[in-house]
């Protein structure tokens, strides 16, 4: 008689992206919490501000070529703030006026950068904020290109906008592992590996630039079923261990890991209730 089988300790994910991905690999038990529970986490300043300065840029891009200028983009950008105003993201900061100032203030320094990095006038862009899936035998990946465009000899050009600082020399490539999963779904989805894929660090002014391969669209396949494997195994025997690093200093979950003496059970109704606590204020107006 054969065994019964055995039930997993949690569901099995069937999609990743580039960020569950890095997520996992940095630390199990994060991703645990945020991917498999998928307990809500505070939004952060950094996070926050990026989401709305991409959105800015996403504006600016539907306008006309030549509509392209800062004075739109200052626009684009009050747009964005507007938007964003009652936002989850935004009202759980929990900011009081001076911090609704800085928040802008910061928003408004990240795109006057921008305009020393490129002229969006001649950007020949074929998608924004474009949705992309493909599928690795049962797996789905997916992920969020920022700008997809045409360089001057018709290839694919890949662009992600960042709004931190650019890594220094020895990180650059991990940096770049992410673009590198865009690629992947550019060559799944439109049977092209893009020419170039570019990741502009617009707090800097600094854009970082390489050339996707075969070989290194490739090993995205391989890398990314050997994590998808070591999900499926911590799924079935719930164990995901933590991994302790300078990354902890900016987990939301750090008061539930084991390595810092908390109890991971107590997360699912304790996180929950702090992240509901969080959007009980009023909302700060964004406007000047």
């Amino acid at each position: 008689m054969s065994e019964a089988a055995v039930e997993p300790a949690y569901p099995v994910p069937m999609t990743l992206s580039p960020s569950r991905v890095s997520s996992f690999t940095s630390c199990p038990m994060q991703f645990r919490f945020s991917s498999i529970q998928k307990l809500p986490e505070p939004p952060g300043v950094a996070t926050t501000k990026g989401t709305v300065v991409h959105r800015a840029l996403e504006l600016l891009f539907v306008r006309s070529a030549a509509d392209r200028r800062p004075e739109s983009l200052a626009i684009d950008l009050a747009t964005a703030l507007d938007e964003y105003s009652t936002h989850p993201d935004y009202v759980g900061l929990q900011l009081d006026n001076a911090g609704a100032t800085s928040f802008r203030r910061e928003c408004e320094s990240l795109i006057e950068k921008y305009f020393g990095m490129e002229d969006p006038r001649t950007v020949r862009e074929i998608g924004l904020e474009l949705w992309m899936t493909a599928d690795v035998g049962n797996l789905q990946l997916r992920g969020i290109i920022d700008r997809l465009e045409l360089d001057e000899h018709g290839g694919l050009v890949v662009t992600d906008y960042k709004t931190g600082r650019a890594p220094s020399g020895r990180y650059e490539q991990k940096s770049l592992a992410g673009v590198h999963f865009y690629a992947f779904l550019c060559e799944q989805v439109f049977g092209v590996v893009p020419s170039k894929i570019r990741l502009m660090y617009l707090k800097t002014g600094e854009t970082i630039e390489t050339t996707p391969s075969a070989q290194s669209v490739r090993f995205i396949t391989t890398r990314t079923k050997a994590v998808w494997a070591a999900v499926e195994r911590a799924c079935t025997t719930g164990d995901f261990r933590p991994n302790q690093s300078n990354l902890c200093n900016w987990c939301s979950f750090q008061r539930w890991c084991p390595e810092f003496n908390g109890d991971p059970a107590l997360a699912e109704t304790e996180a929950r209730a702090a992240y509901e606590a969080l959007l009980t204020p009023t909302p700060v107006s964004l406007e000047s």
